[in-house]
């Protein structure tokens, strides 16, 4: 893995940051000739607490998909793909993307299937949630934008998209983030019992399994990401204006069949689909992760509850280090963008190192 700057690029960058005012946020830009141009990008939320935006929002068609995605930094600089959860959107990663491509990576930022300005090519192609359509979005969207190679980084779905990604095509992915581990669902074993505690914080898989379940998510699923959003991270304060900057992306039209398909396939209750069989197949022999790992926990998750990644170690036989953020939720990426941004850079410097860590324990995943 490359280096981003040369130490003389540092020392001309740390000068610039250091003539800047804290509340200011600075990317890399293409000049459209793929230099690295300083622009600057407006901070998580104005002096009002109003919540800035990405944009402009571009749009590609990728697989069965046109993905929305925000793109920002250098088209030179090391790409790196940030997958967002469930129920949030892009702007998890708005503090997170404008650190990388402050630091000359290329950042991609998009939509999952069934959020934001992301939509289906065809209407006849099923809304599913499975896993490993999750995964195989992230490659057509690498092939439609000529990416050979990218670090992935993810939290809740977007975490499962990134583990899904890099141990089906491990030559596709430079390094993976994974908040909460190793999070290929075990498909098989779906209905083996979690301690009562878990259980009762996956309240909502239970309820998207029922017909009441889905009419409630499609007349309520802005009260209930929001619901979601305070117990997923007691500890985060989040403004409305940070919320209802989300909550839009779950106004897509897709939105509500793709969840239940989602949670419903990863219980053992709904089929996949065909086109997803033979990853579906190959994911339930529950694959190794062969790339360089940074794992991540909240020790305030409020749904998977922090460990010490002894449980999911072997499954890491890349390299992998496991960190616990203090006071953080379900959401690292907003709640700790700095500690999360440098997982990121850690990978893309090749500074990660492995942890060689006993298999042992019990790993609870989202």
């Amino acid at each position: 893995m490359q280096n981003i700057f040369s130490p003389s690029r540092r020392r001309l960058l740390g000068a610039t940051a250091a003539a800047l005012t804290a509340s200011d946020v600075f990317a890399l830009d293409s000049d459209g000739n793929g230099a690295g141009v300083l622009r600057k990008y407006s901070s998580a939320t104005n002096k009002t607490g109003a919540a800035r935006m990405f944009g402009p929002i571009h749009q590609v068609d990728a697989g069965v998909l046109n993905i929305g995605y925000a793109e920002l930094g250098p088209s030179g600089g090391a790409p790196v793909i940030l997958l967002h959860g469930w129920p949030y959107d892009i702007h998890s990663y708005w503090e997170v993307a404008t650190q990388l491509a402050d630091r000359g990576c290329r950042v991609i930022v998009p939509h999952l299937r069934g959020h934001g300005t992301t939509r289906f090519l065809d209407q006849s192609v099923p809304r599913s949630g499975q896993q490993a359509a999750l995964g195989a979005d992230v490659i057509a969207l690498m092939d439609a934008l000529e990416i050979p190679k990218a670090t992935l980084a993810g939290y809740d779905w977007g975490g499962r998209a990134a583990c899904v990604a890099a141990a089906l095509w491990p030559e596709r992915c430079a390094g993976l983030v994974s908040v909460n581990s190793y999070l290929i669902q075990d498909i098989a074993n779906a209905s083996r019992p979690l301690r009562p505690a878990t259980e009762a914080g996956f309240w909502y898989q239970f309820y998207f399994l029922t017909e009441r379940g889905r009419a409630g998510l499609e007349a309520n699923r802005r009260e209930i990401a929001k619901l979601m959003w305070t117990r997923n991270s007691p500890n985060w304060q989040f403004h409305e204006d940070t919320f209802d900057r989300s909550a839009r992306a779950f106004n897509n039209a897709d939105y509500v069949d793709v969840v239940i398909h989602s949670y419903r396939h990863r219980l053992g209750i709904s089929p996949g689909f065909a086109p997803y069989h033979d990853l579906e197949r190959r994911l339930a022999t529950l694959p190794a992760i062969t790339v360089p790992a940074i794992t991540i926990d909240g020790d305030a998750d409020g749904v998977v509850p922090a460990t010490d990644g002894r449980s999911s170690a072997g499954k890491f036989t890349g390299g992998r280090e496991h960190r616990i953020l203090p006071r953080i939720g379900h959401n690292p990426p907003q709640e700790a963008p700095s500690e999360f941004a440098a997982a990121v850079l850690d990978l893309v410097a090749n500074k990660q190192k492995s942890s060689h860590l006993p298999k042992e324990g019990h790993d609870d995943r989202s």
